[in-house]
Parts: C-alpha cells; sequence; structure tokens
C-alpha cells in the first residue's frame, strides 16, 4: 500500500484579506446598512411633504424604507401614497386608488400585505407590488352589512386575525385573515362582532396579546352611567351622552365567541378617542377630545378596581386626536386637531408629556412641537428616531426627528 502524501500550502495573509474584501455582503450586513441609509435624518428637525387633500394614516416599513399613507381626495379617488425614504429625502414614488373613505392602515408583521379600514368595507393590498407599481396591488375587500364607519384595523402577531373598529355599527369585526386569503375575501372569514358603545375606535394589543384595549366615545347605554357630556360641535351646549369607555376584550376568546369578550371596562371621559400603551402595557394613554385632556390609567387596576384605575389627567389643547409614546416611554406626544372649529390654513400643534409626571397634571406638558391644519395620526418609526403626523387639513405629511425635537418650552 502507498501512503498519501499531505502537502501543506502556504496562503498569504495578503491575499486571504484581497479575497474577504471582494466576498458578497452577508444578507444581514446589507440590510442594516440599507436600514441606516433609508433612516438618515432629515435636513432639518421639521419637514411637511406636501401629499394631497387630506392623508389620514401613516404607516412604515420596518426598514424605514418605505412610507404608506392613506389618503382622502376631496374630488374622489381616495387610495394610499406610496413614498419612498432614503438619504434624508421622501420621494412620491405612486398613488394606489382604492373603493371606499380609507381611515387607519396596518401592515401585517410579514409585511406582505396593507390591511386598509376603509368605512364600509376592507381593503387588501400587495406590499410588494404597491413598492414595485408591477400588478395590481389590490388583492380585495371584504364587504358585509356589519360594516359601517370601518376606521381602525390591528392585526395579531402571528397575522391570523384581524380586528376592525366599526364607528357607525357600534361593534368590532373579527375576521380570520388566512381564511380570508383562501376564501378570496368573501365574508366567510368573518368571525363575529365585539359589542361595544357608539363610535369604537382604538385597537391596541398588550404586549403578550392577552387582551385588546379599545376605546369607545359613547359608552353602551346598557352601563347605565349618567349623561355628563357636551356635544362635540357645541361645548357650551347642555350634555347630550355619557363618558365614553375603555374596553378590555380577551383576545383568545375574540377568536372564537367575540360577542362575549368583552371582560372589563372604565369610563374614560368625554369623546375618548386614540390608545396607546407604555412599552411595558401598564400603563394607557388615552385621547379625550371633548374634555381636551390626555387621560392616564393603570391597566392592571382596569381589570381589578376600576375605580381607582385613573392616574393622571392633563390639560392639553383644542380636541385632541392623535397620540404616541416616545423616548422609551419617557414621553408621550399628543396632537392638539381643533377639529370642529379649524380650517384648512391652522397652524395647530403637539404638546410633549413627561410621563414620570402625569399625577400632577398640567406641569407634566414639557412642550410643544408646531403642527399643521387638524394634525391627526401619529406613528413612531421602528428605528423609534422620526415621528410621522398626518396634518389632515393642510395635506402634508410631517416628519419630526425625535433626535433633534423640536420643542418650545412652555411657559410656566
Amino acid at each position: 500500500m502507498h501512503s498519501r502524501c499531505r502537502h501543506s500550502v502556504s496562503v498569504p495573509l495578503s491575499l486571504i484579506v484581497s479575497v474577504l474584501i471582494l466576498l458578497p455582503t452577508p444578507l444581514f450586513a446589507q440590510q442594516a446598512s440599507k436600514s441606516d441609509t433609508c433612516n438618515q435624518p432629515m435636513p432639518d428637525p421639521i419637514t411637511h411633504f406636501k401629499i394631497a387633500d387630506h392623508p389620514t394614516d401613516p404607516v412604515s416599513t420596518r426598514d424605514g424604507c418605505w412610507i404608506l399613507v392613506s389618503v382622502r381626495r376631496d374630488s374622489g379617488g381616495n387610495g394610499v401614497a406610496v413614498l419612498h425614504r432614503i438619504g434624508g429625502t421622501i420621494e412620491l414614488v405612486r398613488f394606489v386608488p382604492i373603493q371606499g373613505a380609507p381611515f387607519g392602515m396596518s401592515l401585517t408583521h410579514d409585511e406582505k400585505m396593507l390591511i386598509v379600514a376603509a368605512d364600509t368595507q376592507a381593503a387588501f393590498l400587495d406590499v410588494g407590488r404597491l413598492i414595485s407599481g408591477q400588478g395590481n396591488a389590490v388583492l380585495g375587500y371584504i364587504r358585509d352589512n356589519t360594516f359601517g364607519g370601518a376606521i381602525i384595523v390591528n392585526v395579531t402577531s402571528d397575522d391570523r386575525y384581524l380586528f376592525i373598529s366599526q364607528e357607525r355599527t357600534a361593534t368590532i369585526s373579527v375576521i380570520d385573515l388566512r381564511k380570508a386569503r383562501t376564501a378570496g375575501f368573501s365574508t366567510e372569514a368573518i368571525v363575529g362582532g365585539i359589542p361595544t358603545g357608539r363610535l369604537p375606535i382604538s385597537l391596541v394589543f398588550s404586549p403578550n396579546e392577552r387582551y385588546l384595549y379599545a376605546t369607545s366615545q359613547e359608552a353602551a347605554a346598557a352601563y347605565g352611567w349618567p349623561i355628563t357630556c357636551n356635544p362635540q360641535t357645541n361645548p357650551t351646549a347642555p350634555p347630550d351622552h355619557p363618558q365614553g369607555a375603555i374596553l378590555v376584550i380577551d383576545v383568545e376568546r375574540a377568536k372564537s365567541n367575540p360577542e362575549s369578550s368583552v371582560i372589563a371596562s372604565v369610563q374614560a371621559g368625554c369623546n375618548p378617542v386614540r390608545l396607546v400603551l407604555s412599552p411595558d402595557g401598564n400603563t394607557a394613554y388615552v385621547t379625550a377630545r371633548t374634555d381636551n385632556a390626555l387621560l392616564v390609567f393603570d391597566t392592571r387596576r382596569i381589570m381589578t378596581n376600576s375605580g381607582d384605575a385613573l392616574i393622571g389627567r392633563v390639560p392639553v389643547g383644542a380636541a385632541p386626536v392623535g397620540v404616541a409614546v416616545i423616548d422609551d416611554g419617557k414621553k408621550v406626544v399628543v396632537t392638539n386637531s381643533n377639529k370642529y372649529a379649524g380650517g384648512s390654513d391652522d397652524k395647530q400643534d403637539l404638546m410633549v408629556v413627561d410621563t414620570a409626571r402625569v399625577a400632577a397634571g398640567a406641569s407634566a406638558v414639557l412642550g410643544t412641537i408646531p403642527a399643521g391644519a387638524f394634525p391627526r395620526q401619529l406613528h413612531l418609526t421602528a428605528d423609534g428616531r422620526t415621528l410621522l403626523l398626518t396634518n389632515f387639513a393642510s395635506g402634508t405629511l410631517q416628519i419630526i426627528d425625535l433626535g433633534r425635537l423640536p420643542m418650545q418650552p412652555v411657559k410656566r
């Protein structure tokens, strides 16, 4: 038998380095580089980007490269604006028409589908086609006689169940999203409806997704709450409706028996509209529009002792709507919309609130940020560095660089 000789080969270190440099950049490194480029700050701390008549809700992809905005046009032709964000610039790439009047939107967690609440229907769009412009981006619609004033949508983290708040029918629709995809977006996918009071709006999952927190602008008559709130359009008129509510919904129960899935509620001021949670889920911040206030609740007490759940009441500007948590939960931003008295040329503002001082009321307000007319909806990008705002009446998307927070201190 002959033994085989093994020869070692010495390769110069310089050659190894050269080869490594020529190898393709790993995918994760490419994505990180792309994200850094897309999230590069704009030249100014505040940028107003003109879109169309009435932008309603902005969402962004996780890498920060694409911003999608639902838009309502006075002349018709409502739809979704597709904006590309890169290198400190934003460009309107295309506008995709959809049926209905679009309001709130949500991306599925795999970022393959955009779902739009559009009054009497929900629209489903292919994100890849929205971005590329190739093919029809509209996958389908779900319409049903239980739909009316569809305004906010949210999706479970497994992209299996969809929740839609229906203002005019006082329900939250529950949809099996997997069945919707396979059944051509037919009504077969509708599991049922969660009963609420009048004008349900916000839908926010707890961090562990055990609960869904919803707002109802007026409590259901069955609660028997007293009539204490003035009309939204005439605050000097006599009270004509009860306080609204935060509703706590058992998510698992809602997937099979939505009609009995509300497990707790608490009075939440006059016309509560938007709600957000602290990062740990223990605190809820709610804009009470007719009260001109930000109300702060301990979510654990809502379940156990609702009478003591309200832990802060911060007066803000006229008719607040949008609300967002920033700075890892240390601050909350509120939009002062002046919805029922403002015009398209108004200059409204946002208020920045110190979450550590909400029990102190007005002294929790740190300062203001200038905005356009009827600042409506806020969206924090995934990296936490940029706040997106739709100015509904002035037709702009406002981009706010939180690293250079352009805040004017309040005068005490």
